[in-house]
């Protein structure tokens, strides 16, 4: 099994589920992120929102340290559930 490999996330209904719970919290997590700039920026026109903004922004990069981990924790993940099945597949019975 193979980190990042397209048939870890089609293997079946459970692989399916995790792959679709992971995307949808990298997705909010993208969102997050996307805000906290946005907020950020706009605060910088303003010299007494300076430090709030400051904060945003490093909340924001926070954020955007998060996607890339949680894409690692989902791959592990999957490999991990595939390596069960080929266990299973395996065992004497």
């Amino acid at each position: 099994m193979r980190l990042f490999a397209h048939e870890n996330r089609n293997r079946n209904a459970d692989t399916r589920r995790v792959y679709a719970a992971f995307e949808l919290a990298h997705t909010m997590v993208d969102f997050a992120a996307a805000i906290c700039f946005l907020i950020g920026s706009i605060l910088f026109f303003w010299k007494a929102w300076e430090t709030e903004a400051i904060w945003l922004f490093v909340i924001g990069s926070a954020f955007f340290c998060v996607k890339p981990t949680l894409r690692l924790i989902r791959e592990i993940k999957l490999v991990r559930m595939g390596e069960l099945d080929e266990l299973a597949e395996e065992a004497p019975e």
